[in-house]
């Protein structure tokens, strides 16, 4: 299992360049970054991120990053206990 990470373009502000340039140092994870996401609202008040399609967000780009590797754990713990 690959997970998906898509970033937004206009959230960089958040500090998300830093996440997203991060997590694109592991070869199993899928990074994107998009011109937008559709979420621009969301965006324009705190970092976010789609993880395979659902949407993380957290107070700080430090915090968003945790969360991202830990929503990754849970997905790979799913398909384990589904047996892939």
């Amino acid at each position: 299992m690959r997970p998906i990470i898509e970033f937004c373009a206009s959230n960089m502000h958040h500090g998300t360049d830093k996440v997203m340039k991060a997590l694109e140092q592991n070869p199993d994870f899928d990074v994107m970054e998009y011109g937008c996401l559709g979420n621009c609202g969301q965006c324009y008040m705190e970092p976010y991120a789609l993880v395979n399609g659902e949407i993380i967000a957290a107070e700080s780009a430090d915090a968003l990053h945790e969360r991202i590797l830990e929503r990754i754990k849970e997905i790979e713990a799913m398909y384990e206990l589904l047996g892939d």
